[in-house]
Formats: structure tokens, sequence, C-alpha cells
């Protein structure tokens, strides 16, 4: 009995069986084409996009679904989180705390547990970008690859790259060196190769590194040699920079994407547009802002840092650098999924005046092309990924729409479907 037992919740912890769909959609958005189509028909089979029209030829066995009152497009593409990480609101302990107070299972556990959220709350694929103990974030990674949990497609970067200290301040001596836990010191070329390396065994799909967070950053040669290692073997790079010299640095090193870039300058915006580095802008809400903080004084305070962001946001928007949504979202709220304070980021974009029609770019077709799955995913074509999402109102007329998704299917399979989305 306890053998049957077992190999009963093996088998519902297993891949699941894919099944075909034909899928109605009321309307159907691309914002990679920027199409808007009414009354069309999507046959879903292998966890792909088999056909879509408004009358495709249906295989045998295809299970109705009716969406028709439903505005149906890609799932959603966040190219900055943290799932292992968060931060207690009303908390006090500082940053480096995690290093110490949690172990690399429990913040696996923690991960997990993110990822099926945001999964469930309509982002298919995610790019998480570090802070994640000892690999962490890879071995979920591999457990939702390997088919045990179901959750959202993620490209991990391993751990962050960065001079000596990581993102730390002042650890005393005889504390040793904690941040390793998180980070991989690297300084000269030779290291920073070495450490790209690191990560690359590990099965990163992305090179994060760390500028500008201490006195000190990464010099033009640092970066080209990590930008030319990662390169080599077909992935992204990315930096986590403010602003100043250590981004003139990185743009002149040809990275792949600027997280945050919270004080770039037009000038080096331009630069961004004519490279074609994307920005992965982090627009933090102000609400957000006032309850984590802002790096122990690293950044101005909440008051002058959110105008600031929103500045930022307009500015690059105008100029034409390609967008790309990521929410750094750390916090973990009561009553609120991770997923939800993940949207909360919209309100800056509406505020810096980004058209809808961009946003949802940003989150779908733009990421895909930044994490290098465009291929697949981020976009409504056949032979795509079955990456869905819908929802009862028009997210081109108001992307807080996208708060009242309802149908979400990842790979061909059902994650959430609600009342609207029920088969007939």
């Amino acid at each position: 009995m306890r053998i049957l037992l077992a190999l009963t919740c093996l088998a519902l912890t297993g891949p699941l069986a894919a099944q075909t769909y034909a899928i109605r959609a009321g309307t159907l958005i691309d914002p990679a084409r920027g199409a808007v189509e009414h009354d069309q028909v999507l046959v879903v089979a292998d966890g792909h996009i088999k056909a879509i029209g408004p009358h495709p030829e249906l295989p045998p066995g295809a299970t109705p679904m009716d969406l028709s009152r439903e505005w149906l497009m890609p799932g959603l593409i966040d190219a900055h989180t943290h799932l292992t990480l968060t931060e207690v609101v009303g908390g006090s302990a500082p940053f480096e705390s995690f290093y110490i107070l949690e172990s690399t299972a429990y913040r696996a556990l923690r991960g997990l547990r993110n990822a099926v959220g945001v999964l469930a709350g309509g982002f298919t694929t995610v790019r998480d970008v570090g802070n994640a103990g000892d690999y962490a974030m890879d071995d979920v990674r591999r457990a939702i690859d390997a088919g045990w949990y179901q959750g959202p497609t993620i490209i991990t970067c391993g751990k962050i790259i960065a001079p000596f200290g990581g993102q730390s301040h002042g650890i005393p001596p005889e504390q040793g060196t904690f941040w390793k836990y998180e980070y991989l010191d690297a300084d000269g070329p030779a290291e920073v190769r070495k450490a790209v390396r690191t990560n690359l065994y590990h099965g990163a799909g992305v090179i994060k590194l760390v500028l500008d967070n201490n006195r000190y950053h990464y010099s033009v040669e640092e970066i080209r040699a990590a930008v030319d290692e990662a390169h080599h073997a077909g992935v992204p790079v990315s930096v986590h920079v403010f602003g100043g010299e250590a981004a003139d640095n990185a743009i002149e090193a040809g990275v792949d994407s600027i997280e945050h870039g919270f004080f770039l300058t037009d000038a080096q915006l331009t630069r961004l547009r004519d490279k074609g580095i994307m920005l992965v802008s982090t627009d933090f809400p102000r609400a957000h802002l006032d309850i984590i903080g802002t790096s122990g004084g690293i950044l101005p305070p909440p008051e002058v840092l959110a105008p600031k962001i929103i500045d930022r946001l307009r500015r690059a928007h105008r100029l034409g650098v390609h967008l790309v949504f990521g929410s750094d979202t750390v916090m973990d709220v009561a009553g609120r999924s991770r997923a939800d304070l993940m949207l909360d980021y919209l309100a800056v974009w509406r505020a810096a005046g980004v058209p809808p029609t961009e946003v949802l770019k940003s989150m779908t077709s733009e990421a895909a092309k930044l994490l290098r799955v465009a291929g697949e995913r981020g976009h409504i074509a056949v032979d795509a990924a079955a990456d869905l999402i819908a929802m009862p109102a028009d997210p081109l007329a108001d992307t807080e729409n996208l708060r009242r998704i309802d149908f979400v299917m990842k790979d061909g399979h059902i994650v959430r479907q609600g009342p609207a989305a029920a088969r007939p």
C-alpha cells in the first residue's frame, strides 16, 4: 500500500499529458505584430499553437474552450525577479541578514512558492537575476523543467558577479565573507571570465554584473571580458547600474541590458538606443520605495527617487530606447500575491506616458528578445509555445486590466481557468 501511494504521488507531481484545445478568442492581441483580431480560434496541441484563424481545421478530439468574451494575449514576462528573496514589511534587518539567517534550501522553497504564484498571476516567463543563496533558483528551474512542479519558464543568472564585497557594506572582518553565498567576487578580466564560466556551468541563461553599489566599479576591460565569455556561450549580459561612469563603461563594453539606470542622462540613453542595449527599468512605485527604503543611503530618499524614476522612463521612451518590463519586486505583503505586487509597477509606466501598446510589448515580445526566447515565447503565432493569458477587459484600454487575468495556459497546460473560460 505504501509503495502504491508513493507511486500515485509521483504520478501526480510528474509531467502532465498535453491535450489538444480549440480556443475561441473574442479578441486576440499580439503585441509583437501590433495586431488586434476578433473572433479567432487557436488550435493548441503538443504544447504549441498549431493553427490560428476564424475557421481553422480542428483535429479530432480537440477540447473546445470558449473565451469569446475575453481578451487573449501572450503570457507576461518579468525580466528582473528575485523569487527566493523577500524583505518583510516593517522589518529592520540589514540587506546582508539573509546571507546568515536563511539556508539555501529554505530559499529554494520560497522561490518555488513564488514561481508557482507568479505563473497563476499570468507571468509565464521570468528572468531571475540572483540573490538566491548557493544556486537555489537554478535548482527551482531544474525542478520545473523536469516537470515536478508547474511553474513559469525561468532564466537564471547563477550568482551575481561583482567586485570584492558584492553589494554588501561594512561587514566586520571577523564575520568573514558572508556575501559569497550570494555573489562571486571577481576582480580583473581573468577572474571575471572564471566567474562567468562558473555560472555557465550551473546552467545560467544570463550573466549579471553589479557595477556601482560601492565607491569602486568595473572597468571597460573587465566588463568586456564578461561580455566576450558570455556571448561565446550564447548568453546575454545584464548589469545592475544606476548611472555615471559605471554606466558609460557598461555601454562601451556592449552589454545586452542595463538594469535600473535611474540616473541615466539623455546622452547615455541615446547611446543605449543606438547600440541596441535594452533598458530593464525596474520602475519602483513610490509606495514600494516607502516600504523597502533606498539601499542604505546608496539612493536618495523615496520622495526624491520616485519622480526621478518616472522622469527617466519618460525620457527613455521619448528617445526610443528598447524598454523591457522588470519589477525587482522583493516584498511580501499580507493579503497580496507577488504577481499583484509586480503589476503595481504599471502605474509608473502610465505616469511616464508610455502607451499601453508599448507596455504590453515590453512585457512580451521585447522581453522575449532580451531573454533569447523570442522564437518560442512572447508572441502569438503558429509553432509558438502555447503560453497564453486572458481577461474579461481590454488591457489596451487600461493596463490595470491585467490584474483581472482569469485564464492562464503554460506550454499548452491550463494553469488557471475562471468561470468565463468554462468549457461549453
